[in-house]
């Protein structure tokens, strides 16, 4: 069953269902899909892996698997352009195990109902506590259910993009050693 944050119209619950083992099976995660309607049609899917975050290759792998399960499956009546993208690095928060990986990190979340007032929360993520999902708040610390959230994203801040930059570089998608090599014309024969 996927939750409203991942999928939230009927129409991309359907998507999710059917795209989601796609992507599973290339052995990438479904991080959220919308359907945008305006003056073109676009389905967004947004996917990762589970360590290192995906390239523009990654990408062009699930587009092509993708769009073949929907040329068959057929679901959208219109004529539509696929974007699959990475979550970026001010991420949504759709999976109960992304409050965990990301407790430490700066968050705006959103819930449904009025909880003590507001549906607005900013603060530090504190972990996961059964299906609570724990932020530190002005206040203290709360607990929200994660069945009450309707919008969750991480806060671009210093702290994450060095993190993000380390995990690329520790997964091997951060070459380096590529940006140290560059070569000007004429190089060469200088050194004769």
């Amino acid at each position: 069953m996927t939750n409203d944050l991942i999928a939230k119209a009927a129409i991309d619950r359907r998507m999710a269902e059917i795209i989601t083992p796609v992507i599973e099976d290339l052995g990438y995660e479904l991080v959220r899909v919308r359907l945008m309607s305006g003056k073109t049609t676009s389905l967004q899917i947004m996917a990762d892996k589970p360590i290192g975050g995906i390239e523009v290759d990654d990408c062009a792998v699930i587009s092509n698997a993708v769009s073949a399960v929907l040329d068959v499956e057929d679901p959208i009546l219109d004529a539509y352009a696929l974007e699959v993208s990475s979550p970026g690095i001010d991420r949504p928060l759709t999976r109960l195990k992304d409050f965990a990986m990301f407790e430490g990190y700066e968050a705006k979340i959103e819930t449904g109902e009025l909880i003590g007032g507001r549906r607005r929360f900013k603060g530090e993520l504190a972990g996961v506590e059964g299906e609570e999902v724990l932020i530190n708040i002005e206040e203290g610390t709360i607990g929200l259910q994660f069945d009450w959230l309707t919008d969750a994203k991480l806060v671009l801040t210093d702290e994450l993009i060095k993190e993000m930059l380390r995990q690329r570089k520790d997964a091997g998608a951060l070459n380096e050693d590529a940006f140290d090599e560059i070569e000007t014309e004429g190089s060469e024969e200088e050194k004769e």
